[in-house]
C-alpha cells in the first residue's frame, strides 16, 4: 500500500503530472518541494534549515532526474544497437 501510494506521488508515469513536457514536471515538481519543505520546516520550527533544506532537496531532485534520463538514454541505446542488423 505505502509503495502504491508512494508511485501515485513520485512516479512521472502514473501520477497526473505524467502528460506533461518534461521540463514543464520537474519545474513543478522543484515547486512542490519547496512547498513541502516550507511547510515542514515551519511545523516543526526549524525554519533556520529552510535553505539547506530546499538545496538538498534541489540535488536530490536533479539527481534522481540525470539518472533516470541516463537510464532512458541506455536503453534506447542498446534496444537500437539489439535491433540494428550486424
Amino acid at each position: 500500500m505505502l509503495q502504491t501510494m508512494y508511485e501515485s506521488i513520485m512516479d512521472p508515469h502514473k501520477n497526473p503530472l505524467g502528460r506533461l513536457p518534461k521540463y514543464v514536471r520537474f519545474q513543478l515538481m522543484t515547486i512542490l518541494s519547496i512547498l513541502w519543505t516550507t511547510i515542514f520546516t515551519v511545523w516543526s520550527g526549524y525554519t533556520y534549515f529552510f535553505g539547506p533544506s530546499v538545496m538538498i532537496h534541489m540535488l536530490i531532485a536533479l539527481g534522481v532526474i540525470f539518472t533516470a534520463e541516463i537510464f532512458r538514454y541506455a536503453k534506447e541505446m542498446t534496444r537500437s544497437i539489439s535491433v540494428s542488423p550486424s
